[in-house]
């Protein structure tokens, strides 16, 4: 006797048979299924963000603090200049300041004095002239006082050279005790927060992945794909190759995936249907594909297929099998339970 269980898991019809061959199986009954036609190429890995931090003051290097291949966190303090001299021409710069305030208090009062005597008719209308212009040019000092006291401070501020953002080392161009003067590079260091693949698409396909704009990238060493977030086409092809470069943008914060990694690119160029099963049901001994179906009358048996395109969750079976047909999802319970049929035989 041969009882039957209908149930809906991840949005799979799945049956439970219970037979005297089969006993408790999860089966899924295979059928072809809308997937993406795809163009795979190769592609590498890139920092979105890679750059090299340049000295903006002249000095000698007092201190390093990182060196290839620290991770440092963004404002993280990469190295210092000496900066004896700056913070002098701060505190003469403050100084200065201090000054032209006080002589600012002195005009202004003067300027009051002026006009309140002007008004009385006691000076001349020149004398007045000559208050209002002093005030205005003690007004002016504080003002470049101010940009001065400003400006020693940033250039105060650029002795210790900090991180743009978070990331690993890559270059380091100085020495310790090195004098170094504005533009000197000083350190190179890439974010492994944001990564692209960078490919080139020949102009064969680049409308279709212009219409489509998906795409997934594949890592070699695994059966894992990575969707792509977004994908920015270069208005242009290259002259001599014929190709588009295309930057295939990922998400954040990846594991194991470092730039410079060699990878494969798979866009979608156009919509087809496919006889797919789950990847977890396909059975590999060596260079052998097979599942085993189970027939209508509750018999197991392991049938060898020949598969095609894969995602992360399914496979193509492109011979062996046809649509309409029940596999057993968990092939060792599968294996067992032809075991067992074989045993009793």
């Amino acid at each position: 006797m041969r009882k039957a269980l209908t149930l809906l898991v991840s949005g799979l019809v799945i049956t439970v048979l219970s037979t005297s061959y089969a006993s408790d199986l999860k089966t899924i009954k295979v059928s072809m299924k809308e997937t993406p036609l795809e163009q795979v190429l190769d592609a590498t890995i890139e920092a979105v963000r890679q750059s090299t931090v340049s000295s903006e003051i002249s000095g000698r290097i007092t201190e390093i603090n990182f060196d290839v291949d620290n991770m440092v966190s963004k404002g993280d303090v990469l190295l210092r200049v000496r900066d004896v001299e700056y913070r002098a021409r701060l505190n003469k710069a403050e100084a200065a300041l201090s000054e032209a305030k006080a002589n600012y208090k002195d005009a202004e009062l003067e300027y009051e004095r002026a006009k309140d005597m002007f008004n009385k008719n006691v000076i001349s209308e020149s004398q007045y002239d000559r208050a209002d212009a002093a005030l205005k040019g003690a007004q002016a000092r504080v003002a470049a006082s101010k940009a001065s006291v400003a400006e020693a401070k940033e250039q105060l501020e650029n002795t210790a050279i900090k991180a743009p953002y978070s990331g690993v080392v890559t270059t380091r161009h100085v020495e310790l005790g090195e004098t170094v003067n504005p533009g000197k590079p000083l350190m190179t260091g890439i974010s492994l927060d944001h990564l692209r693949a960078l490919t080139e698409v020949p102009q064969t396909f680049i409308n279709s992945v212009r219409k489509h704009k998906k795409a997934r990238v594949i890592l070699l060493d695994s059966v894992a794909s990575i969707p792509a977030q977004s994908l920015t086409i270069f208005p242009y092809a290259d002259p001599v190759r014929h190709t588009f470069r295309v930057r295939v943008n990922l998400p954040e914060k990846l594991n194991n995936v470092y730039p410079g990694m060699l990878v494969k690119v798979a866009f979608t160029t156009d919509d087809t249907k496919r006889l797919m099963i789950p990847r977890n049901s396909l059975v590999q001994r060596s260079e052998v594909s097979a599942v085993y179906v189970v027939n209508p009358d509750g018999k197991v048996k392991m049938r060898q297929v020949r598969i095609g395109y894969t995602n992360d969750k399914e496979i193509e079976i492109l011979a062996g099998l046809d649509a309409g047909e029940t596999i057993a999802l968990d092939p060792v319970a599968a294996g067992i339970a032809l075991k067992s049929l074989a045993g009793d035989k």
